[in-house]
């Protein structure tokens, strides 16, 4: 099918370039797309060269979907023009995920809401997606109450400006900067703007996502985003308070048995999961699995994927899979 990359040109949009060649999606036609100022760049894609078109270029074309990575404002503006031409966008920026008319998609925990209707699908916030790749299995065995969750963020979820600002400290370069202060050596707890009641923007996409994501607004939660010095993958300390109580043989049953996740958890022999064995991978990684011995009934994981990946373009392609198998593109 012939499939639109919008933002082919960037960190994620050649992620989501790399995830369609490694899982072989049927793409018979590749249109890469991206600002004026790169018509006419050649990507390569799977041995063969396209030429880089303008979004107004892209819809002419009728692509079958779109995979959308280039900003919410491009996102806002473009993504139904893309729609009321009969194309279907998959869309990686924060512009439709609280719409209620939309769809805010990881597909092990709800592809099964996705509909010919829908022409404009929203992926989560990465963060939000491994996070509740891990939830839904736990959630239907147990029914979760709370979930209290403190993010390690890669700066890759930032962009290649936050990658540079990084790799130039190291140098000791004085370069232009993508964050308020120093990262490397540094901790900076604050991703996106501060709102009114004292959180993030991060933070409140992970709590109203979840919510939306999971089909539950029972579902508390609470969450503290952190950027760290990493680059290739976010890792998150989750707590989660259950409705019932569990057993951890069994929970580590449940993880290992579901889609998408890969229990790493086995401290004795030192055995957990890291930023570093995540990267390049599609899976989410889970470990650190124990009781909660303050508080009963709840359960410590560490939760651990790549942001680039299982966090934005993997999940996008996966979105993709889903609807071709559905006859849904």
């Amino acid at each position: 099918m012939k499939v639109a990359v919008v933002g082919a040109t960037g960190l994620v949009g050649s992620e989501m370039l790399t995830v369609l060649a490694e899982r072989n999606f049927p793409v018979t036609e590749l249109i890469p797309v991206a600002s004026a100022r790169s018509k006419g760049k050649e990507i390569d894609f799977k041995g063969k060269k396209y030429k880089v078109v303008t979004v107004d270029e892209a819809i002419a074309l009728k692509p079958d979907v779109a995979l959308f990575s280039a900003g919410g404002s491009t996102s806002t503006t473009y993504a139904p023009l893309f729609a009321e031409a009969g194309i279907t966008v998959i869309d990686n920026s924060s512009a439709w995920r609280m719409d209620p008319s939309k769809k805010l998609i990881v597909p092990e925990v709800n592809a099964d809401v996705l509909t010919a209707d829908d022409k404009i699908i929203a992926n989560p916030n990465c963060s939000t997606i491994q996070m509740v790749v891990v939830l839904k299995p736990l959630h239907e065995k147990y029914k979760i109450k709370r979930v209290v969750v403190s993010t390690y963020q890669s700066v890759t979820g930032t962009g290649v400006k936050a990658v540079q600002q990084l790799q130039d400290e190291r140098a000791g370069i004085d370069g232009e900067k993508a964050y308020p202060y120093q990262i490397d050596l540094n901790v900076i707890p604050h991703i996106d703007v501060f709102q009114d009641n004292g959180y993030t923007k991060e933070e409140m996409k992970m709590i109203k996502e979840t919510n939306k994501i999971m089909q539950d607004d029972s579902i508390k939660v609470t969450a503290t985003t952190v950027r760290i010095p990493v680059m290739g993958g976010h890792s998150e300390a989750v707590n989660i308070e259950f409705e019932n109580d569990f057993d951890l043989n069994e929970v580590r049953e449940i993880l290992a048995q579901s889609e998408g996740i890969v229990v790493v958890d086995d401290p004795t022999n030192l055995k957990y999961p890291m930023p570093k064995d995540a990267h390049g991978k599609d899976e989410v990684f889970v470990g650190r699995i124990r009781r909660d011995e303050s508080q009963a009934k709840t359960l410590n994981l560490w939760i651990v994927a790549d942001n680039l990946r299982k966090g934005a373009a993997t999940n996008a392609v996966q979105v993709a899979e889903v609807l071709a198998k559905k006859g849904l593109i």
